[in-house]
């Protein structure tokens, strides 16, 4: 079953650190995420693999967006 990784608030993505094809594992950083001059990291709720990365530097995300599917 597939885990799909939302934003929790309107941010901009700072930071990329995990890529499609990784393994990762619960509690692994795959974001970080700019807002009010806050780094918000965004981890992985999961073990697995990262199937789709949704989110490249730089974009704005919004209160619900799709960041990352781990399958």
């Amino acid at each position: 079953m597939a885990d799909e990784i939302r934003a929790e608030m309107v941010a901009n993505v700072w930071k990329v650190v995990a890529a499609e094809g990784d393994q990762v594992a619960d509690g692994d950083t795959l974001v970080i995420l700019e807002s009010m001059k806050m780094e918000i990291p965004v981890m992985a709720e999961s073990d697995g693999t990262l199937t789709k990365l949704a989110v490249n530097e730089g974009d704005v995300v919004q209160e619900g967006d799709l960041i990352a599917i781990i399958g």
